[in-house]
């Protein structure tokens, strides 16, 4: 059965993985993993094909990705779809290549996008699986990733998710890759438009848009919208609509890391749809997007629940992570974008000597426990003061001196 919005309420965070953060703070103060990291994610090109070469190389440098973690593979591009057959034999070279401790996979090429009846991110994921793939408008096999609380997919449910640095030039894949670095740790203050469009059948999320304007009431501003396209705005973080052809997006500006999608058939046939191809978010400045490369039917759980990705990216999860948790038959849909991008992870500073500040979104109110131990290995004891988190973005200060041992921040 499909778990509803209301799951938002679920702990998701698991309290014992802990590491420090990329950022001037001492080693001696630890926060709870939220995310994916570069560690974490293995970078799949092709060397036939001369654009993914450059855009792998550009991406391990920007995001510092292990050499160890770099999977180059070779075979004919300029194709939209692998067959089955020669898809597995090229997941068996990336099962033989991807080290066992990587958990997702970047892929560094538009095409193709699809193997048979399935994405090629799903793919990638599950191994081709036919009951991924629809029969006479049906549905599909679930994704045990949906809403999990999962820090490490592979680990937890032997899958890694797969996202597309996709374009058709370089430089419009460079600039995705650069927002993605520029939205890490920047708690942008942008908006959420859920957009209610004319055509009802591709409107069908909406039957939950007020729901997640309450259950995310006071983390992100919300607007529900009646129209087929909003134009001007400046300040868009989320956009999810449904259209097959979405008008005015070159009036829009886009935050670094905004995820934006429409919910129609084709839009994840990214080089040769008759639709709108959900690279055209990409060029207009979204950091993520979605969308099927086969004809789905317009199931919700064949798309991203909005609140979902929302409430999992508001806990500091990666754009890869936020998206894949959002759909719960991914089957035959197709994620793109820059997977790290992590807009909402927690960041900790030293303001001056001894004295730091916590930067931490919170979907929900809760409190912060800071614990010392005189071992990194602990035991750790709370501190007296618990400060409590509101919705949204929180700075938290407190002071720390290195002699004092170690300290771990828990929420």
């Amino acid at each position: 059965m499909i778990r509803l919005l209301s799951q938002f309420t679920v702990a998701l965070l698991a309290a014992l993985l802990f590491s420090p953060l990329p950022v001037d703070a001492q080693v001696k103060v630890q926060l709870p993993r939220t995310g994916l990291t570069p560690e974490d994610l293995a970078v799949i090109i092709n060397d036939d094909d001369p654009l993914s070469r450059q855009i792998g190389d550009y991406y391990q440098k920007a995001r510092h990705i292990p050499a160890a973690n770099m999977i180059h593979l070779r075979f004919q591009p300029g194709r939209n779809a692998l067959s089955k057959d020669e898809f597995q034999q090229l997941k068996a070279e990336i099962d033989r290549a991807t080290p066992a401790h990587v958990q997702a996979y970047a892929v560094a090429w538009a095409d193709p996008y699809r193997v048979d009846c399935m994405s090629l991110t799903s793919a990638l994921a599950f191994g081709f699986d036919e009951g991924y793939c629809s029969s006479g408008c049906g549905p599909t096999a679930p994704s045990p990733y949906f809403n999990s609380p999962s820090l490490s997919p592979a680990s937890d449910h032997k899958l890694r998710p797969a996202m597309m640095l996709a374009g058709t030039h370089f430089e419009q894949v460079k600039a995705l890759i650069d927002r993605g670095v520029a939205a890490d740790y920047s708690f942008p203050e942008g908006r959420a438009y859920l957009v209610i469009t004319s055509d009802k059948a591709r409107s069908v999320r909406a039957s939950y848009f007020e729901r997640t304007a309450k259950e995310l009431a006071g983390v992100f501003p919300i607007s529900i919208l009646e129209t087929d396209a909003i134009t001007g705005r400046h300040d868009i973080l989320f956009y999810f609509t449904g259209l097959a052809h979405v008008p005015q997006l070159h009036t829009l500006d886009f935050m670094p890391g905004a995820l934006a999608d429409h919910l129609t058939s084709t839009g994840g046939q990214l080089t040769d749809s008759s639709q709108m191809s959900s690279l055209r978010w990409l060029e207009a400045g979204a950091t993520a997007s979605y969308g099927t490369v086969v004809e789905p039917c317009n199931h919700m759980q064949k798309f991203p629940f909005p609140g979902i990705a929302m409430f999992h990216y508001a806990l500091g999860a990666s754009a890869i992570e936020a998206y894949w948790k959002s759909v719960a038959w991914p089957g035959e849909g197709v994620f793109i974008g820059e997977p790290l991008a992590r807009p909402f992870a927690p960041s900790l500073r030293e303001i001056r000597a001894g004295q730091f500040e916590l930067r931490i979104f919170s979907p929900r109110e809760r409190l912060l426990r800071i614990e010392r131990s005189h071992s990194a290995a602990g035991p750790f004891k709370p501190i007296a003061q618990h400060p409590s988190l509101r919705r949204g973005a929180n700075r938290v200060r407190f002071n720390f001196a290195e002699k004092e041992g170690y300290l771990r921040v828990r929420w």
